[in-house]
């Protein structure tokens, strides 16, 4: 801390603290990081100017529309607005999953009536997860909304 000049009273060779602080290495900083900064955003900003060529391929597919899969209060289970018997369930699942080029298959997004099983939703869960499709979202009504 800076000390600041002799007093001339009874106390001699005593400094006493002074009041104000010091603020130029402060500001020293505080200059030296906006030059920093000035010079690296327009750099950040620009990258590397490249003309694209035209083509006439088509854009690639890359958001498909998920695999919906409905369970109705009876317990029938859906795939899309097809009714599929429990026992083909899991070779269709499979072959959902073995048409995907995406890790972990497809998205799907299942759908189940809140009066049925859980047992019975949980096996459909399984069945999904037994096909190798690990992107499964379970839907639900947001409060307020109508059906």
């Amino acid at each position: 801390m800076a000390m600041g000049p002799l007093h001339s009273g009874g106390q001699r060779g005593r400094r006493t603290p002074m009041a104000e602080i010091n603020v130029t290495p402060m500001v020293d900083v505080m200059l030296v990081l906006l030059i920093i900064f000035m010079v690296t955003a327009p750099l950040l900003v620009a990258g590397v100017p490249v003309d694209m060529p035209e083509s006439k391929a088509g854009a690639l597919d890359q958001e498909q529309e998920p695999i919906s899969i409905s369970l109705d209060p009876a317990g029938a289970i859906f795939i899309g607005d097809q009714e599929v018997p429990a026992e083909e369930l899991g070779a269709r699942l499979a072959t959902l999953a073995g048409n995907s080029k995406e890790e972990g298959g497809p998205r799907v997004f299942l759908r189940a009536d809140r009066g049925l099983d859980y047992g019975r939703v949980m096996s459909v869960m399984g069945e999904i997860n037994a096909a190798g499709l690990r992107k499964v979202a379970l839907v639900s009504v947001a409060s307020g909304e109508s059906r």
